[in-house]
């Protein structure tokens, strides 16, 4: 039991402590408005794209700032995508989308949000449309190396960079690299850090690609989401997250098809699913179903197999399995369940 005097002490200290903390706000925010105190800008290089055969619209950016991906990349599925950085406004980010939604094209989009904003010459922003229209602004007050370049199906911009040939060399790579859109913005990425990327250094990375239908079982348009908010070597931790986004791309692809029984469609995206997948025995698993549910039984038993040997977890799902059920009877499936 506290004492009556005890608790009086108590009380006291309490409020004593939330004076502290008032007048500790106070100092802070008094600091912020009288420029003392500086809000650390969102100093990055970022390229926004779109897949024109694909349809697919993306984000890559890195910066020397914590969880980039946080903050920098926006898009929707047939509609566009957006990065806002240098003191990002993250408003500019679902307003822009919804002025692209609106059958606004970039450079109006632009307008509309640099006029409305409150610190437009200290703003960063790339945009590019469904139909591959694009737009980039830096403004006059960004920091120091700062700038952009954008054309068809691309939107390429950067602030406290080592000089302009980070944002000359993430264009050229992006025009000249081949293969799928999260290959080509990790490629342009690179390039941009191999010409010196933030002059401040490197710590986060992030990529977003969307693709209507692209998420898990259909529901959402989230082909790629993957971030590294705080690593020493941010562009490779964030390939190694990458090849494991591309597969995973794929079998979500595959098994949204697979359940709506469109089963021809379904094989070809799950083969590229295990083409990636490494040692992924679930992988392996999925792909023996969707074999045989397009009456592929041999090539069906050769996956499970496999799937099997990566994880023997899985022989216990395989026996029961409903997907499985016409495997039941026959011999080498009885084999692959029972054997230790």
């Amino acid at each position: 039991m506290i004492s009556l005097d005890n608790k009086s002490k108590l009380c006291a200290s309490r409020r004593g402590l939330l004076l502290m903390v008032v007048s500790l706000t106070a100092v802070l925010c008094a600091g912020i408005l009288a420029g003392d105190i500086q809000v650390q800008p969102v100093a990055t290089f970022s390229i926004v794209a779109r897949n024109g055969a694909t349809g697919e619209l993306g984000v890559a950016v890195a910066s020397r700032f914590f969880a980039v991906g946080n903050v920098v990349p926006w898009a929707k599925a047939g509609v566009g995508a957006v990065a806002t950085q240098s003191y990002a406004n993250t408003t500019f980010g679902w307003r822009g989308l919804e002025y692209l939604e609106s059958d606004i094209n970039p450079d109006k989009t632009m307008e509309l949000l640099i006029k409305g904003d409150d610190n437009p010459t200290r703003r960063q922003v790339g945009i590019v449309a469904a139909d591959g229209q694009s737009a980039t602004y830096t403004g006059k007050e960004c920091l120091d190396w700062a700038g952009g370049r954008n054309g068809p199906n691309y939107a390429i911009q950067g602030n406290i960079l080592a000089g302009e040939e980070v944002v000359a060399a993430m264009e050229k790579t992006f025009l000249e690299t081949e293969g799928t859109l999260a290959a080509r913005l990790y490629a342009a990425l690179l390039a941009g850090e191999e010409q010196g990327g933030d002059s401040r250094g490197k710590q986060s990375a992030a990529m977003l690609v969307v693709r209507e239908k692209a998420g898990y079982g259909g529901y959402t348009d989230r082909a790629i989401d993957i971030r590294v908010d705080d690593h020493a070597e941010p562009f490779k931790e964030l390939g190694r997250l990458l090849n494991i986004a591309e597969m995973n791309y794929a079998w979500n692809q595959a098994w949204t098809l697979f359940t709506e029984k469109k089963y021809d469609e379904a094989l070809p995206p799950m083969e590229r699913a295990v083409a990636l997948a490494g040692d992924y025995g679930e992988v392996y698993y999925d792909l023996a179903v969707i074999r045989l549910a397009g009456g592929l039984i041999d090539e069906a038993l050769a996956a499970l197999k496999k799937a099997i040997e990566l994880n023997p977890k899985l022989k216990k799902a395989a026996a029961t399995d409903d997907d499985l059920t016409a495997l039941r009877e026959n011999e080498l499936f009885k084999e692959l369940i029972i054997s230790p």
